[in-house]
């Protein structure tokens, strides 16, 4: 833990005015990051045709964001912290908003991938500094509920942002996706300017500039091995390349901070501590399951009911919607149950949405056979997320919470390229090995294309003629098995994760920690 010498300065304490203006102001910021992580995915193939670029160059295009992203969290979380958390967001948000600007006006796939890494530098600059504003300016009473807040927009902003999106591309044009995180930034900047409090921390010690790169290495070759393996093979030499780096390179970052002791990046002892990890593994796992979900959702209402991209995004509010209000409703029955409890519970509820949605789902009764689950799912997932992020947050001392903020953040991204890469190789490897048994007869090119997804099954039947109907029917049951399969894993998940919280869960809500730091008002 660092050790900072300074006096604290007379501190003018918000009003409840204006506390409900910082609390909008870095809602609006985290939502154009989070908008921006998903919004691009409904415009794959309009950039494909635009650009002439390969799925693979469509794929690093949204890749890159996310991998720019969550590498730079933690050292700009900590920079944010010396420096000072309102200028730091402040210059986030100018350059995620010019980045985006660029992106939208981009005539080449190769300026569009520059773009984005700018966007996700910008991004990291953010998201981190939002939640830190929040534990540092809020009084301990008010904390959890702003908190709860923030984790709602976390979690359900990015099926918000995909439909806004969606909504977007089918009544405008694809590059009016970017107007949408410009809005929000122009709308955060100023209420940032006007509003939000400065606040930051004098250390005796220097920057651990040592743990930063470190850091950066270990989370980009672990992202990028997430978020390559599917696409490449896991034994490709890229996947296996980024793997080994992101494990030497996460090693080395833990033996580096033991030794740093007092003047690390991270105290990654406070890690033996019930809150930290407790809160960092249900984050892990929960957005690990929501990620995984969508990725098996959109092929059920895309390919197997036929719907547009925007009625499918549509089809996934009910499910952020109840995620978004349980997130603010958590902190209430955090305080009269404990934490635990309330992590517990959210956790057992998402655990039986998704058995629900493993038991009846079906390509006959479409959407209402998920609906239940989807509802369950999302408020299991805001009853534990707000109580986790108020766990990870309360671990750390306030001069150090655009530090836990960043971990907060990383732990959310790890967990997302993780879910997919898992749940979505779940959904393939279950879908392949059932269709093969109901394609006896089909010609057999029509077969090989059929065995690939269900989305290439329902193109290649058209030009079959009379086994149409066999392979429609076949991919359609066979996504079913592959989907049923990914929703028990995820069952398993949450069921392993609520014996976890249930005898080592984080105990009841304390104070942050304080280092006293320094804090410098703006108002």
């Amino acid at each position: 833990m660092s050790t900072n010498q300074s006096a604290p300065a007379a501190t003018a304490v918000p009003d409840a005015r204006q506390l409900r203006v910082i609390l909008i102001a870095v809602s609006v910021a985290l939502m154009a990051v989070i908008a921006s992580v998903t919004g691009l995915n409904v415009a794959q193939t309009h950039m494909a045709v635009e650009f002439g670029a390969s799925q693979s160059t469509v794929l690093w295009i949204i890749n890159t964001y996310t991998l720019a992203l969550a590498a730079l969290l933690l050292p700009l979380g900590a920079i944010g912290d010396r420096l000072g958390r309102k200028p730091v967001l402040i210059t986030g948000l100018g350059v995620f908003g010019v980045a985006n600007v660029a992106a939208g006006l981009a005539p080449t796939a190769e300026i569009m991938i520059g773009a984005r890494v700018v966007g996700g530098i910008g991004a990291a600059m953010i998201m981190p500094i939002t939640l830190a504003v929040i534990t540092s300016t809020f009084p301990e009473e008010q904390r959890g509920k702003a908190i709860g807040v923030w984790t709602g927009v976390a979690g359900g902003g990015g099926v918000l942002g995909m439909f806004l999106s969606a909504l977007l591309v089918d009544v405008a044009d694809w590059r009016w996706l970017f107007a949408l995180p410009v809005a929000l930034v122009v709308v955060a900047l100023g209420m940032t300017l006007a509003s939000v409090p400065n606040s930051r921390e004098r250390s005796a010690h220097s920057f651990d500039t040592v743990g930063a790169l470190v850091s950066t290495a270990a989370v980009i070759g672990l992202i990028f091995a997430l978020q390559e393996g599917p696409e490449r093979g896991w034994t490709a030499p890229a996947t296996l390349i980024g793997l080994a780096v992101g494990l030497v390179a996460g090693i080395g970052f833990v033996v580096w901070e033991l030794r740093r002791r007092d003047a690390s990046l991270l105290d990654v002892r406070l890690f033996r501590e019930r809150g930290l990890a407790g809160g960092s593994i249900t984050l892990l796992a929960v957005f690990g399951v929501q990620a995984g979900i969508a990725v098996v959702l959109f092929p059920f209402f895309q390919a197997v009911l036929g719907w547009s991209g925007l009625l499918s995004t549509a089809a996934m509010m009910p499910m952020a919607v109840m995620m978004m209000a349980t997130s603010g409703l958590a902190p209430r029955m955090a305080a009269r149950i404990g934490s635990r409890p309330t992590m517990a519970v959210g956790i057992a509820l998402a655990g039986v949405g998704l058995a629900l949605m493993a038991l009846f789902v079906s390509a006959e009764g479409g959407y209402p056979t998920i609906l239940p689950g989807m509802l369950a799912m999302g408020i299991g997932m805001g009853l534990s997320m707000t109580p986790s992020t108020e766990a990870i947050t309360a671990s750390l001392p306030r001069a150090k919470q655009g530090v836990a903020s960043a971990l907060n953040d990383i732990t959310r991204e790890f967990g997302t390229a993780l879910g997919i890469a898992v749940l979505g190789a779940l959904l393939s490897a279950g879908y392949r090995s059932a269709i093969d048994d109901r394609l006896h007869g089909v010609p057999q090119a029509a077969a090989d294309t059929a065995r690939q997804g269900v989305a290439n099954a329902v193109e290649v039947s058209g030009g079959t003629g009379s086994h149409a109907p066999q392979i429609v029917h076949a991919a359609q049951q066979s996504f079913v098995d592959g989907w049923q399969q990914a929703m028990w894993a995820g069952v398993a998940v949450m069921g392993v994760l609520f014996v976890y919280i249930a005898l080592r869960g984080p105990k009841n809500p304390v104070p942050v920690a304080v280092d006293e730091p320094e804090t410098v008002a703006a108002g």
